[in-house]
This record gives C-alpha cells, structure tokens and sequence, in this order.
C-alpha cells in the first residue's frame, strides 16, 4: 500500500504566485508609425479611387490597406521616462514589462498598463501607540520608495499603493511599541534614532518586497509625548537635567575647594584649624553652588567672638 500524499506548505509571508517581471517584445515605434501612416492613407486613395472609377479592385485593395495599417496603428504605446508598461495579452496572462522610453510598437492584442518608477515619497499619518514601557506617544515616519518589480506590483496587490501605506502605517506602529520613548542605559526612540530608522526601513521593505515595492529610506518625521503625559515628562525630563547639572556644579565645586586649601597649606599664607577649615569649605561650597549672586559679609573680629 502506498503512503498517501502530502502537501508542501507554503511559507508565511511569501508570494503565491511565481511571477516576475521579464522584459516584453517591442519593436521602434517611428518605423511602425510611418509604416501605419503609410497604409493608411494609401487605403484611403485606393478606396476613393476606386469609388469615383467604379474599379472593384482598388475597393478591395482600399479596404485590405486600411485593414492592415490598424493594428500598425493600434500598437504603438508611448513610454514615458522612469516609466513602465505592463503588458497583458487579451487581459489574461502577462507579456512582459516595457521599459525602454519613447515611442514603442508592440502586439496591438495587448493590455498596456502604465506604471510609474518614480521615487515616491509617503508620509505616514500621525498614529497614536504605546512604547515598550506603556507611555503613550504621538509618531510619524517618512518613506521613500519605488516599484522595482512592476509584474508583482500589477497581479500581486489589487493596489500597491495602498499596499505601502498600510503596511508601512503598520510597521511604524510595531517599531514604536518594540522600544522605549526615553530610557538610560537601553536603546530608545529619541536617543537612537539612526539605529531605529534602519530597523524601520528594513521592516518595511520586508512587508511590501511581495508587491514589487523597494524602500529606499525611512525617518521619523514627528516623534512627541501625548498632550495627556506630555507637560508630566516634560517636568521629568527637566528635573533629570536639573540633577545632572547641580551634581556637575556639586564636583566642580568639591574641586576647587580641595584646591584652594591645598594651594593655602602649600604658600603657608595662613595656618588654618579644624574649625576654620570647616567653615571656610562652608562659605566656598555656598559660593560656589549657589544659583544666585552671593553677598560677601567681611568680619572684623574674631572667628571665636
């Protein structure tokens, strides 16, 4: 007894379809003009000719010239630079793809569908998500992309534009929620935003590669706190500047102390005890971090009085 078939399973995420785009059979355009010009109006003569002689063979002859230049006529296509025609014979099966710019002539029995090769830009709208710590941000993304193969762009999608947006509406959102908006210590979305670009651009191109769609760059174009968290980060984010500064000002100042008490002992300018030396790392520290102006009050007597 033979063992019963299986069925291969298709990976997630590629084509269904094995179609790519190959090059179309196309001749010049001008010679096939001329040539269709040419019948055309000699089918004319002949037909009027013979009409006015009552000659039965010019008529016919008018007739199988005019014949013969439509479909001379009917297959000249026009392709515009940075733009490509996909062909498609009698609306069913694919033909080929026409690339080379100016005026073409193909089978006249051909679907030619124009499509554009052009870098295009698409701007995401704003989207509201949570980061990778549960913040709700405001984002936005820039995408430059273009059709590199126009065979999937034109029978993979129903419409491969609105293929690129919502797919790379959709990686936005995913990239945002994968990482923090600020963190130390950790990537996050404000402190490393080539890296996140790159990892933007790459999961794009991933999602729309099946429609033909190559992505040239990705940035983020707007990047911000909700208003409902927004003024709380904001005083966060000022305290944490607040901290570091005074804690740079604090080990500057430790460090000019420590120095003038060494430069003191090293000139012996003055012998200075425990108590004196206490308060004069006081009035120096006070001085030194204070974020105002301080007034000197000069003593006339003793430390001790």
């Amino acid at each position: 007894m033979s063992a019963p078939a299986t069925v291969a399973e298709k990976p997630t995420g590629t084509p269904t379809t094995t179609i790519a785009e190959r090059p179309g059979w196309d001749l010049p355009g001008w010679s096939m003009l001329g040539i269709g010009l040419a019948l055309f109006l000699g089918g004319i003569a002949a037909f009027v000719l013979g009409l006015v002689f009552t000659v039965v063979g010019l008529i016919v002859a008018g007739v199988v010239l005019f014949v013969l230049s439509l479909p001379a006529l009917m297959g000249l296509t026009l392709v515009q630079p940075n733009q490509a025609r996909v062909l498609q014979l009698l609306g069913s099966s694919y033909s080929g793809t026409l690339r080379t710019p100016g005026l073409r002539w193909t089978n006249p029995l051909t679907y030619r569908r124009a499509i554009s090769t052009r870098i295009r830009n698409h701007e995401t709208g704003q989207s509201k998500v949570n980061d990778a710590d549960g913040n709700p941000i405001e984002i936005s993304a820039i995408v430059v992309w273009q059709v590199a193969d126009t065979a999937l762009a034109s029978f993979q999608v129903d419409d491969y534009e609105e293929f690129v947006a919502v797919q790379t509406e959709s990686a936005v959102r995913h990239i945002a929620g994968s990482y923090p908006y600020d963190a130390e210590g950790r990537m996050s979305l404000r402190e490393n935003a080539d890296e996140i670009t790159a990892a933007m651009s790459e999961e794009v191109h991933a999602r729309v590669r099946s429609a033909g769609v190559e992505v040239i760059e990705t940035r983020i174009n707007r990047l911000a706190y909700a208003p409902e968290i927004a003024q709380a980060m904001l005083r966060r984010q000022q305290a944490g500047a607040v901290i570091a500064a005074r804690q740079q000002i604090v080990e500057g100042a430790v460090g000019m102390v420590e120095m003038a008490l060494g430069k003191l002992e090293e000139k012996h300018v003055v012998e200075l005890d425990e108590e004196r030396k206490a308060t004069m790392v006081s009035n120096l520290l006070v001085v030194l971090c204070s974020d105002r102006d301080t007034q000197p009050v000069v003593n006339t007597g003793s430390l001790y009085q």
